[in-house]
């Protein structure tokens, strides 16, 4: 008498898994199966129940694929968790099931535009390394995580120096620059005190990297640090007659979001230089009242820094008219054409003005403002991937939003707090600038 078949297996890649409800290119999920003396194509995979079908439904799920490994998407129809079950069915009508732990989160403005990195969600800084892919920061950890840029999804790899550089708490990134066409980038802290006021060291960290390859199989090498250009620049600026308030903006007990606090977010090399970068600052406007213009300080020895023995030193500030508005990123191409994100110096939500503006660089030119970044989604704009040629009609960009306090599935909890990884989630927006 011949045995019955075995039963067959199923695995998923990973078990949790996060889409939105009317988004293009969500996140999907690979499936495993196999039977013993089975063929691959002898496996049927379904979805055969949801506990809430207000979520996403059995009918909901398409698997592709006939192999060993599959590929699960599912189709949100509303905002919230729920679960999925697959089955797969192999020879003698023998079964196994896996269960999928699914979050929805709700429709956006943009969406066929709209991309959600996942894995993380305070996304702060970003640069593009070529082959469709970007690497990301996030302030709230020191990982620097690889994303494809075209699809939403998690990690291709991350990279944590933090270790490596001292850090004992999250550094808090918040600003990228790439030396022109070179391998260097180098990142930056905010300086900014904790949201408590308290003086937090690690966040005065300039650290550079090197580029090794691009793409998917891009490598950060960690390449130099600088722990004192928030010490340097407070005393710069003293010995200025104190007229950008940095001592006072930085002293203990000042929290970061106030328009007179201390409080960077922009990076980005000068026109035509790999040792000259901006420093733009969130806060303080100047002079530090409603309608106040934005700061940009010139460090002149970047490059120097991070080498080791030299200290900051610094040109004249640049003020520029953003309509009350401070820099929330600062982005360069080859060509010396500047994007500027700029935002309220005050809370980190989607409730305040954001705008972008084009700038050349150049002191004493003004800043350009070529739209109004859209509100009202989850999340607050933070930072551009990278600068189209802005002299071409139809110039499309990446900007990509801090979404750590929102509250994607109507659960109560803050993304930054959400259980699992795959669960968070950053959203970034493809907007076309120029007409």
């Amino acid at each position: 008498m011949t045995p019955p078949p075995a039963a067959p297996v199923v695995s998923l890649a990973a078990d949790h898994l996060s889409g939105a409800v009317g988004a293009t290119a969500d996140p999907t999920v690979r499936v495993l199966v196999s039977q013993a003396g089975a063929r691959p194509a002898d496996l049927s995979v379904v979805a055969v129940a949801s506990s809430d079908s207000r979520i996403a439904g059995a009918g909901d799920v398409t698997v592709r694929g006939r192999g060993a490994e599959r590929e699960v998407s599912v189709r949100a129809r509303g905002r919230g968790l729920c679960e999925l079950t697959l089955c797969v069915t192999g020879l003698g009508g023998r079964t196994a099931t896996a269960v999928l732990h699914y979050a929805a989160s709700g429709p956006v403005q943009h969406a066929a535009d709209t991309r959600y990195f996942t894995g993380a969600c305070d996304a702060s800084a970003a640069v593009d390394v070529g082959g469709g892919h970007l690497v990301l920061a996030d302030d709230e950890s020191n990982t620097l995580r690889l994303y494809a840029r075209g699809v939403s999804g998690g990690p291709v790899r991350g990279w944590d120096f933090g270790e490596r550089l001292g850090a004992r708490r999250e550094i808090d990134i918040e600003g990228v620059a790439r030396a022109g066409d070179t391998d260097s980038v180098y990142w930056l802290g905010s300086m900014s005190n904790s949201e408590e006021g308290k003086p937090r060291p690690d966040r005065s960290l300039l650290f550079r990297t090197r580029l090794r390859g691009a793409g998917a199989g891009v490598e950060l090498v960690l390449d130099g640090s600088y722990r004192d250009l928030r010490t340097d620049l407070i005393a710069w600026d003293e010995s200025r007659g104190g007229e950008l308030g940095f001592a006072a903006g930085a002293a203990a007990g000042r929290k970061p979001q106030r328009i007179d606090a201390f409080n960077a977010e922009g990076f980005a090399f000068a026109p035509g230089s790999t040792s000259i970068a901006y420093i733009g600052f969130r806060a303080p406007l100047v002079p530090a009242k409603t309608g106040g213009a934005a700061l940009l300080v010139p460090v002149m020895n970047v490059d120097e820094l991070v080498g080791g023995g030299a200290r900051a030193e610094f040109g004249e500030p640049v003020l520029l008219d953003l309509d009350g508005l401070g820099v929330r990123d600062l982005c360069r191409n080859s060509a010396d054409q500047y994007l500027i994100v700029a935002g309220s110096w005050a809370a980190d939500d989607s409730s305040d003005p954001y705008a972008l503006y084009a700038w050349d660089g150049q002191p004493g030119h003004g800043a350009v403002r070529l739209m109004d970044l859209p509100t009202g989604d989850p999340g607050g704009w933070e930072c551009v991937v990278d600068v189209p040629d802005l002299d071409v009609p139809g110039a499309r960009v990446q900007v990509i939003a801090d979404c750590g306090s929102v509250d994607w599935y109507g659960t109560g909890v803050e993304a930054r707090d959400l259980p699992h990884a795959a669960w968070k989630k950053a959203r970034a927006v493809t907007f076309t600038v120029t007409e």
